[in-house]
C-alpha cells in the first residue's frame, strides 16, 4: 500500500475539487474563517495556488474549529518558545482519518506489518492523554505503527543504554522501526550507539525536527545520514516534514534521501514572501502546505513560516513535487517538536 502514486497532472485537479469543497465546508461551520474569506473577497479558485490560505500563526491567536464544543475529542497543541501555542481541535472522525493516512504514508517505507519499535524519547512525554504537545502527539501517532515498544530515554530524559541493548538483543536481527526527533536521535541514540559499538543495521529510522540544533553543531542532513550509515550501520533513514496544524499529513523523504515528497492527499506551493505569487521549481520561498485531512478545523491550506524550494516534479523516487525545507523565515518564532527539548542535567 502506498500514497505516493499521483503525478502532478493527476494530483492537481483531484485535490482542487476536494480542497474547494473544504473551503465551503469550513466557511459554513467556522465563523472566524467565514469572516476571513469575506474580507479577502474569495469567490473561486482555478488552481491550488489560488485557494485562500491562512497563516499558520493564526492558530495561536484565534480559536478556529469547525465542530461544536461537545464534539471535540482531542485538542493538540504546538510547540513554541514564546508561550503562544496553536490549539488544534479534532473530533473522532478527524482523529481516525489522520491516524489512518499517517499509517498509509509510513507503510510506504515500513511495509504492512508492524515492526518492533525503539522510541527515542521518554515515556513521560505521554503523561496527558487529552491535551498533547506536538512532540507527544508525534510520538503517540507513530507508536501505533510499531509493537514491542522500548524507550531509549529514561524518565529523566537521559539515554538508557540497558534498554537499547535489551531491545537490540530481542529484535536487532530482523527489521525494526526507530522513531525520534532528529536532535534526540543524534544526541541520545547515535552518540550512545557509536560509543557502545552497537549495530543498528536492521533499523528503519523515521525522524523529524530539530535541524536547527544540528546546524549549530555543523551537522547537515547529508552528514547526518552519512554518519549514521558509517558509524552504526543505519542506512534506511527517512526524514519527514509536518506540523501539528496539519496533523496526520507528513511529507516523507524518499529512499534516495535529500528530497521530501507529497502524499496523494497533499501538496506544497512555494510563494514569494514579497508578492505571495507562486514560485517555479528552483526558486526558494515560503512553504505553503495543503491537505484534504483537516475537516474539524480550517487547516487545509496553510502558509507556514518555513523557507523551502521545489527541486523537481515527477522526476524523483516518487511522483509529484520533490522539495526541501531550508529553515525558518528570519525573525520567525523558533519552534519545532524537538526544539523545545531541554537536556536533562
Amino acid at each position: 500500500m502506498t500514497v505516493f502514486t499521483l503525478s502532478q497532472d493527476e494530483r492537481e485537479p483531484r485535490l482542487l475539487r476536494q480542497l474547494t469543497d473544504l473551503v465551503d465546508h469550513h466557511r459554513e461551520r467556522c465563523a472566524p474563517y467565514a469572516r476571513i474569506l469575506a474580507a479577502d473577497g474569495y469567490t473561486a479558485a482555478d488552481s491550488i495556488a489560488e485557494l485562500p490560505w491562512l497563516p499558520v500563526r493564526l492558530f495561536k491567536n484565534l480559536d478556529l474549529k469547525s465542530i461544536p464544543d461537545d464534539q471535540v475529542f482531542k485538542v493538540l497543541t504546538s510547540s513554541g518558545t514564546t508561550g503562544e501555542v496553536s490549539r488544534i481541535h479534532l473530533d473522532r472522525a478527524a482523529a481516525a482519518t489522520q491516524t489512518r493516512q499517517l499509517g498509509a504514508t509510513v507503510q510506504t517505507v515500513l511495509g504492512p506489518r508492524r515492526l518492533p519499535m525503539l522510541l527515542v524519547d521518554s515515556r513521560g512525554i505521554l503523561a496527558n492523554r487529552h491535551t498533547f504537545s506536538a512532540r507527544g502527539a508525534g510520538v503517540l501517532g507513530m507508536a501505533t505503527f510499531g509493537r514491542d515498544h522500548a524507550w531509549a530515554l529514561d524518565e529523566q530524559g537521559r539515554p538508557d543504554l540497558s534498554a537499547i541493548r535489551g531491545f537490540l538483543a530481542a529484535h536487532g536481527d530482523a527489521p525494526f522501526l526507530i522513531f525520534g526527533f532528529t536532535y534526540l536521535v543524534w544526541l541520545h541514540l547515535y552518540d550512545v550507539a557509536r560509543d557502545a559499538g552497537l549495530d543498528l543495521g536492521n533499523g528503519i529510522l523515521i525522524h523529524s525536527g530539530g535541524w536547527k540544533k544540528l546546524t549549530d553543531r555543523a551537522v547537515s542532513p547529508a552528514e547526518f545520514r552519512r554518519r549514521l550509515a558509517h558509524d552504526i550501520g543505519l542506512t534506511r533513514v527517512h526524514n519527514f516534514y509536518g506540523m501539528v496544524e496539519q496533523i496526520g499529513t507528513i511529507f516523507l523523504e524518499g529512499p534516495s534521501g535529500g528530497s521530501l515528497y507529497c502524499p496523494d492527499f497533499a501538496d506544497v506551493v512555494i510563494r514569494d514572501p514579497a508578492t505571495w505569487a507562486e514560485l517555479p521549481p528552483g526558486e526558494p520561498g515560503l512553504v505553503e502546505v495543503v491537505s484534504t485531512l483537516p475537516t474539524s478545523y480550517p487547516g487545509h491550506v496553510l502558509l507556514t513560516e518555513d523557507l523551502g524550494v521545489v527541486h523537481g516534479i515527477d522526476d524523483g523516487d516518487w511522483p509529484g513535487k520533490r522539495f526541501t525545507v531550508h529553515g525558518r523565515l528570519p525573525r520567525a518564532e523558533a519552534r519545532g517538536c524537538s526544539d523545545t527539548y531541554r537536556q536533562a542535567a
